[in-house]
């Protein structure tokens, strides 16, 4: 018992120093964006602001159109889930749940694709969404998602084959069709994977700067990503503004971690790509 009770107390020790370091990059950037433009570059640097200014939030959002990037972001991120949902989870049941012809053969093309690296498909897709006429819009952003991301269907496949066949046996025998088991049986039972998916889109599509930077023309669409960059560019020197726009542009993605981080650990652990 004691040697069981000094192994935990050194596993939390380890885990709160390393909690202590990755949390410092997230304290500086809170604590700068609460500084005046003097306190920011003193040396030896202050962790506390003081005295401590929220008005640096009111003065950054004076100074970059956020709730229109805010939107824009929040467009493109809830459609990118409504795409992945609507076809990962279908695909990972068909390979993991249904018999048919050619299955294995197809579930191994869909993974071998996520051997290419996206600066591959980049200039092949731009093609693409050009000649259709999708450039400066957000449909390049997100209609590529409702054909099946071969990572996210990898994942869910790996979920679905955790669920004990009984369960498709005993539906069937009630006379439940594919569709019926897949959607009231099976979608509930992978929950924790489908939020693990959820959280993997989330941060992937809200602070992706390069696709936007790509397809996007017109300042009005822009995301905050991008707008985050070129507020950098046009306030160098006003880090503390800066600092408040990151605080304000991070904050979703926390919340969102932090709310679903129990059933996140769950579908990571149980979907078998831990490690």
């Amino acid at each position: 018992m004691f040697r069981r009770n000094l192994l935990f107390f050194l596993a939390y020790f380890i885990a709160s120093i390393l909690a202590f370091f990755f949390l410092l990059p997230l304290w500086w950037m809170v604590s700068t964006s609460l500084k005046t433009s003097d306190q920011i570059f003193i040396f030896p640097p202050t962790w506390y602001p003081n005295p401590i200014r929220f008005s640096n939030y009111g003065e950054a959002l004076s100074k970059i159109n956020f709730f229109r990037h805010f939107s824009n972001t929040l467009y493109v991120t809830l459609m990118t889930l409504i795409g992945v949902f609507f076809s990962a989870p279908l695909a990972a049941y068909s390979f993991s749940r249904l018999k048919w012809r050619g299955r294995d053969f197809w579930f191994f093309t869909i993974l071998s694709t996520m051997m290419l690296p996206p600066q591959v498909t980049m200039i092949p897709l731009y093609m693409i969404f050009s000649r259709i006429g999708w450039i400066d819009s957000f449909k390049p952003l997100y209609i590529r998602f409702y054909f099946g991301p071969p990572y996210f269907i990898f994942l869910l496949r790996q979920y679905f084959l955790t669920i004990p066949s009984s369960f498709d046996d005993a539906a069937y025998i009630d006379g439940c069709s594919p569709y019926r088991v897949y959607w009231s049986i099976m979608l509930p039972l992978v929950k924790p994977a489908l939020i693990t998916v959820a959280i993997f889109v989330f941060l992937n599509t809200w602070n992706d700067f390069i696709n936007p930077l790509l397809y996007l023309h017109s300042p009005n669409l822009y995301t905050l990503a991008i707008a985050l960059n070129i507020f950098k560019g046009q306030y160098e020197v006003d880090w503390s503004y800066l600092m408040a726009i990151s605080t304000l542009m991070t904050t979703p993605v926390l919340l969102i971690f932090f709310l679903l981080q129990r059933y996140f650990i769950r579908g990571i652990v149980l979907s078998g790509i831990k490690g």
